[in-house]
């Protein structure tokens, strides 16, 4: 009879990990939820597909009516996305290939380097110095340290306005907007800088700059207004500020003066987004609003700070941990047989009307949807 009541538990035990994905060792800290995924949904299949499919695709600034065409940020946080997923999962063959993807900018279409003279241009910075922590060549980190060190050099180009003035002379970069999305485009040239080089000033600053975007907009609820005269909480929008603290915290260095500001308002956001997570697992177009539609980018974005905050230790597992696997789960269903994810917003500039957001184009393939599931698959890998 024992034998027998060990081996029925032991039968249940194995289906409520089928189900769960949750062992029961692993259950009492909650991490078990990221691991074990079903076939078809592991984060090293759906990686593989997403970053074999950019691999297939143009650069997607070719073609568009006004000049100059240049590299632009979409492109930029897919190529990163599938460059640390190459190296979380050791695939040489992946970063030849991304190199190779590269290699014409050093040359014939050297044209399409973007400038250093904006945030959206200048994290451009992530992938060479991403690829120079990966294959060592010095040409990749020169590139990449003379961008990031340009976005905290004086105002230089006709971007310039008063304010850049303003925000140089209190320490912080030029290129400061105090728009949402900037946390994560300063953040990643800035961090990825001191990865690659160990100087801590490009971590240090990049955590300034963090402070005083999470001073200055962030609603007591731990969520941002698309702009300050614009009350909505965008899915798209949030998601950079969620992806750009969890990069800035994953390195920022424990002694660092900021990490604990930054850390309070990286949890009131992840507590908030957990409040508002959709039953399936989804986030919405507009964060607060359950009547507007389910979008992919914002999803994937969130899905990463999850995941990256139970990995490090800054979430509880318990609670986060079945939340960033319901969330990972249901992202993927959103990808077609080509490896292209829809439901991606379009492009969206600030407007103080709800409609003018359910309205969006919903795109497929696009990167800006693309890049977030790179990185969340990167980061269940680690």
């Amino acid at each position: 009879m024992k034998r027998q009541w060990t081996t029925g538990l032991f039968a249940v035990t194995v289906l409520l990990q089928m189900i769960t994905g949750v062992s029961c060792v692993s259950s009492r800290k909650g991490a078990g939820a990221l691991t074990n995924f079903p076939q078809g949904s592991t984060p090293k299949e759906i990686g593989d597909r997403v970053a074999s499919r950019f691999l297939e695709a143009p650069h997607p600034n070719f073609g568009r009516p006004e000049p100059p065409v240049r590299i632009s940020y979409p492109e930029v946080c897919a190529w990163y996305g599938a460059l640390t997923f190459a190296k979380a999962t050791n695939n040489a063959t992946l970063v030849k290939q991304l190199a190779q993807r590269f290699e014409p900018l050093f040359t014939t279409e050297a044209k399409l380097v973007p400038q250093a003279d904006h945030v959206d241009h200048t994290v451009f910075a992530a992938v060479p110095l991403e690829l120079h922590m990966q294959t060592k060549d010095p040409r990749y980190l020169a590139m990449g340290k003379a961008m990031a060190d340009t976005q905290w050099a004086k105002p230089w180009s006709d971007r310039a306005k008063p304010e850049s003035w303003y925000y140089y002379n209190k320490g912080m970069t030029w290129q400061t907007r105090m728009w949402i999305d900037d946390m994560f485009m300063i953040t990643a040239a800035q961090a990825q800088a001191y990865r690659a080089t160990g100087d801590r000033g490009y971590i240090d600053r990049a955590a300034k700059e963090m402070v005083l975007y999470l001073d200055t907009l962030q609603k007591p609820n731990g969520l941002f207004y698309h702009a300050p005269d614009v009350p909505f909480f965008w899915g798209r929008g949030d998601g950079w500020m969620a992806a750009g603290m969890s990069e800035l915290l994953r390195s920022l260095p424990k002694d660092n003066p900021d990490r604990p500001r930054i850390m309070q308002g990286y949890k009131t956001m992840m507590a908030s987004l957990l409040k508002y997570q959709a039953e399936d697992g989804m986030w919405r177009q507009l964060i607060d609003d359950p009547a507007s539609w389910k979008e992919t980018s914002c999803t994937g974005m969130f899905t990463f700070a999850f995941i990256t905050g139970v990995k490090e230790g800054w979430l509880d597992a318990k609670t986060y941990g079945p939340a960033a696997r319901k969330a990972w789960l249901s992202l993927i269903t959103y990808i077609n047989p080509n490896g292209d994810i829809r439901e991606v917003c379009q492009g969206t500039n600030k407007k103080n009307d709800r409609q003018y957001y359910l309205d969006r184009e919903r795109i497929v393939g696009d990167m800006h949807g693309q890049a977030p599931v790179l990185w969340c698959a990167t980061a269940l890998m680690r």
